[in-house]
């Protein structure tokens, strides 16, 4: 049973019932599902490898999102390849109907509408401690059991929105919120607290002057987030930019004395990463202006999306305040800008299979972990659907992702191992091997487990291999061909590099970072004649990730080779075990705020502990002798 209809509970229903198992997707609403709550974009720094790597193991997230894409860009270009981030514009309503379309046509899955209000428990089976999920009972009295329970349910928990001083029980905009069933799990153990979101207004687009705007177009050949060929059936729009300026902050400190922000209405933490507008006016008062991003809804709509405009002043202020920037003049709302705080549940207490420590069988994935985003969700969704599916099966061991292998692995891994004070945000600085972790190769880290674990079907895996075999073929000429010195020298002058005193390979020419393969396609006619042979019959995004691909193997091999020799390292004590060895409040050898957060947590493994905020090296040194002993 998966509680919660949200991009967490999508993935995981859609995985569980991909592998075998009777799954059962409760929501409150079938017509929200895979609601985007925030803003209609997926991807984003960081975002965009995790959707890559959702789509690499078999999920469906990349798949939905290029049918419903209205603008692709690659974001970071200027940067170096492991920053690379793709992100996508969509149409909000056709995300829904596509998911549900997606859903419906996935066997062994059963779609019920109604809300989760109570967990089914009973002891644990012999030989184990606690309390077993058998199911769940909701607010209509229907007890539905199950082997496994996934709970996905976002910001509904006891959700609590916030407009001024007014407050309006729910968990999303005109949706009532889930009552009870924090209650039903910390009863039996599990730590629960409060965090806090917000979502900026929506704006008429026929009340905006956009020729005071700047606009930002997609990328002149757009590309896709899925690995296999996904029909891109909608027009391609441009997005917006403005900015605020000293009139629009001056309103909106008028009604800072109402804002739930500051006059103690609101206790809970919000996200570091994504503040409110007041909030930034607070954090930076002697800035003038803020950039923000007017982006389409839909294909069809005339409903804008203001991202950077997150607020829940009043709404005559938001209004007052938006009125005061000149493409908004004449602006008219669709709805005003409003904060919901919301329960969460402390990730400490899961396994890296995202199942509970205190209750067996049960799974928590999304924004119940404390994370915000619907790339984060998703992920945690796909790893708790195939995890789930798995025990109910009978498997021993579950899939779980390592640091090196995905960024869903260093999410899942931050939240169990450091825990959440605050709502999580991937970024690519929390990755330590994020040249391992690039968006492009995502389906050749990725794809033979999914395929191996039968979540990432053949063609996908043919599909992979296809492009490993032509990347391994561009590499080996580029590595083979030797360039003449005259003949490449003018092209090296316009590219502002300097000229060769005698001629070399091709793949010791690209370790310049002022030349790439792209470049140099229509100067070197070898090369250009290998290309169109290996790669004839691939559509030009798929041509692009390729040569793109061999590119970053020819610059960047040494340093890939050097992050892989530190990962094999770290590796070696991911197999350390330290699960059920010691008494942590017994050492004496370690510190003392080591032994409480080892005890807290119980890491599997000697790498884990490593990762844990107050274990020093000394700690884990002297737990090392202690195993050896």
């Amino acid at each position: 049973i998966v509680v919660g209809g949200g991009h967490a509970g999508c993935e995981a229903a859609a995985a569980a019932a991909r592998l075998g198992a009777r799954t059962c997707l409760l929501s409150m609403d079938l017509n929200k599902l895979a609601q985007m709550s925030c803003n209609p974009a997926v991807g984003g720094i960081a975002k965009g490898q995790i959707v890559r790597e959702i789509d690499a193991l078999g999920g469906q997230m990349g798949i939905v999102t290029d049918r419903c894409t209205l603008q692709f860009r690659m974001l970071n270009r200027s940067k170096g390849p492991a920053m690379w981030s793709p992100r996508a514009q969509c149409d909000r309503q056709r995300f829904i109907a596509t998911w549900r379309e997606t859903l419906e046509q996935t066997p062994n899955l059963h779609l019920w509408q109604d809300q989760a209000e109570e967990l089914l428990v009973e002891p644990s089976a012999e030989g184990e401690s606690g309390v077993a999920a058998v199911g769940v009972r909701t607010i209509w009295g229907i007890e539905l059991r199950a082997k496994c329970v996934i709970i996905t349910a976002g910001t509904f928990l006891n959700g609590l929105m916030h407009i001024g001083r007014k407050q309006v029980a729910g968990g999303r905009s005109a949706e009532p919120p889930a009552l009870h069933l924090t209650e039903s799990l910390t009863r039996h153990g599990l730590r629960a607290g409060r965090m806090k979101t917000g979502t900026p207004v929506r704006i008429d687009k026929r009340s905006v002057d956009f020729s005071l705007m700047e606009e930002q177009p997609g990328d002149e050949q757009p590309g896709a987030f899925s690995f296999l060929s996904v029909p891109k059936p909608l027009s391609q729009l441009p997005c917006w930019t403005c900015y605020t300026s000293k009139a629009v902050h001056d309103t909106l400190r008028t009604g800072f004395a109402d804002s739930p922000l500051f006059n103690g209405q609101i206790q809970s933490i919000g996200p570091r990463y994504c503040p409110s507008i007041e909030t930034k006016l607070q954090v930076f008062p002697d800035r003038d202006e803020h950039l923000l991003f007017l982006e389409p809804e839909g294909e069809t709509t005339n409903e804008m999306y203001l991202n950077g405009f997150s607020s829940s002043l009043p709404a005559d202020v938001q209004l007052a305040a938006l009125r005061q920037i000149p493409c908004f003049r004449h602006v008219e709302l669709y709805r005003p800008g409003y904060a919901i705080e919301y329960d969460y549940f402390d990730p400490t207490q899961l396994r890296h299979s995202l199942e509970s420590k205190v209750i067996s069988g049960l799974f928590l994935a999304g924004q119940v972990n404390g994370t915000t985003g619907y790339e984060e969700a998703a992920g945690q969704g796909l790893i708790a659907g195939i995890n789930a599916a798995r025990r109910a099966g009978g498997e021993q061991e579950p899939l779980i992702l390592h640091r090196n292998e995905a960024y869903i692995g260093v999410l899942i891994d931050d939240l169990v191992t450091k825990g959440v004070d605050e709502p999580y945000r991937m970024f690519t600085s929390r990755a330590e091997y994020r040249i391992l972790l690039r968006q492009d190769d995502a389906d050749l880290r990725l794809t033979p487990l999914g395929h191996r674990i039968g979540l990432a079907s053949q063609e996908r895996f043919l599909r992979m291999n296809d492009k490993r075999e032509r990347i391994d073929r561009l590499l080996t000429f580029a590595q083979n061909l030797h360039i003449r010195a005259d003949r490449i020298n003018p092209v090296l002058s316009q590219l502002g590099t300097t000229p060769l005193q005698h001629g070399c390979k091709l793949g010791e020419l690209l370790a310049r970072p002022q030349v790439g393969l792209r470049q140099l396609l229509p100067h070197v006619a070898a090369l250009r004649n290998e290309c169109d042979r290996l790669l004839d019959g691939l559509e030009p995004h798929r041509r692009d990730e390729i040569i793109d691909a061999a590119e970053v193997q020819l610059k960047y091999g040494g340093y890939i080779r050097r992050e892989q020799e530190m990962a094999e390292k770290m590796q070696r004590l991911e197999h350390v075990r330290l699960a059920g060895k010691f008494d942590y409040p017994t050492l004496s050898c370690i510190s003392i705020e080591a032994r409480q957060k080892l005890q807290a947590i119980q890491p599997d493994t000697l790498a884990q502990a490593s990762r844990i905020p107050g274990v020093s090296p000394s700690d884990i040194n002297a737990l090392f002798v202690l195993l050896n002993r």
